[in-house]
């Protein structure tokens, strides 16, 4: 629905944006982005604020994430031996618990379903698929059963036309 509202105002809107009395391109890289909301109520403002303060505390994590993992990925290429590997996931893994394990405890609930949108946006693969690479399927599907629990689905991902509010977002604070 709110993607026809966005489509019928670029169509009626098109002759605001053109470049000349010939041409009705719309160059969308040179507009800043802007919240398109069904309604500007109280709540809607709210929420907005508080998908806002989550966005900007997580992001940082889910750029150091999207780090680590491709420095990881990058080293594991080099290494042929499976003991190996696993030894060298394991200290990864201790270096980033011991880093950011008191951190990231303090994350709300909706902080942490925020953080795994911007860690399938920033590195292409869900929470889900991380932790199956280097832990397993097993404590993959523990971890799904812990966090469903909580309301969480490690399987989720980030859609831009879904959430586009949080991708504003990290346009306008320019967080990429």
């Amino acid at each position: 629905m709110r993607f026809l509202v966005l489509l019928c105002l670029v169509l009626v809107s098109s002759p605001v944006f053109s470049q000349g009395t010939d041409s009705t391109v719309i160059d969308f890289e040179r507009m800043d982005p802007v919240l398109i909301s069904g309604s500007l109520d109280a709540e809607n403002i709210k929420n907005y604020k508080i998908l806002k303060r989550r966005v900007v505390k997580t992001m940082p994590y889910a750029k150091m994430a999207a780090f680590r993992i491709r420095a990881m990925e990058d080293k594991l290429a080099t290494i042929k031996s499976n003991k190996d590997r696993k030894k060298y996931i394991k200290q990864c893994e201790k270096a980033i618990k011991a880093m950011y394990t008191e951190q990231l405890k303090n994350l709300t609930k909706g902080e942490g379903q925020v953080l795994m949108k911007l860690l399938h946006r920033e590195t292409g693969k869900t929470s889900w698929q991380i932790l199956k690479n280097y832990r397993g399927t097993t404590e993959a599907i523990f971890w799904q059963a812990f966090g469903s629990f909580w309301g969480h689905d490690l399987k989720e991902e980030f859609d831009p036309i879904v959430d586009y509010q949080i991708e504003n977002i990290i346009k306008v604070e320019r967080l990429e």
